[in-house]
């Protein structure tokens, strides 16, 4: 069973996401969506909202003959790879500047832990600007982020932004 790992903070899961999600699950029989504690990018929703947000978003793509798992975790990605029997990281990217971070991590993931290997699928052009950084933003000053993430998503953080919890 070929096994891949999609991990980030989808703080929120955006379109961009979503693209790369349906694209990995042709290329595994299982899918993980890591979904990362990263408390250094002080994430707008808490893990299990985000764990929460996406499960629904997945859940039609699971009807195409992948598993799709959504799996939190805190520890390092290579780690959570072993964890979860990855023998595949998908990473995806927008940009050259995404490559040059990525590039590095590849580095580093290698050195830890040389049987996983990484690959990277390009977001489709209509999503390689979108970032949830901007995203949030663009919601915070009550921007319409309905053309960046699906309805679902746009209602929460519409609703996080008014009533903000600590």
């Amino acid at each position: 069973m070929r096994i891949g790992l999609y991990a980030g903070t989808f703080d929120p899961l955006t379109l961009g996401h979503i693209d790369i999600i349906q694209r990995a699950a042709k290329l595994v029989d299982r899918l993980v969506i890591g979904v990362a504690i990263n408390r250094d990018k002080g994430p707008l929703f808490s893990l299990d909202e985000r764990v929460a947000m996406i499960e629904p978003e997945v859940e039609p793509l699971r009807a195409d003959g992948c598993e799709i798992v959504v799996h939190p975790f805190e520890n390092l990605l290579i780690d959570c790879a072993r964890d979860v029997g990855a023998s595949v990281i998908i990473r995806g990217l927008r940009a050259v500047s995404d490559f040059e971070y990525e590039y590095q991590m590849v580095g580093m993931n290698r050195a830890l832990d040389d049987s996983v290997e990484t690959m990277f699928l390009m977001a489709e052009a209509r999503y390689q600007a979108i970032a949830s950084k901007l995203v949030k933003e663009i919601a915070r000053l009550d921007g319409d982020v309905s053309k960046f993430v699906t309805p679902s998503v746009r209602d929460a953080l519409y609703v996080r932004l008014k009533d903000p919890k600590d």
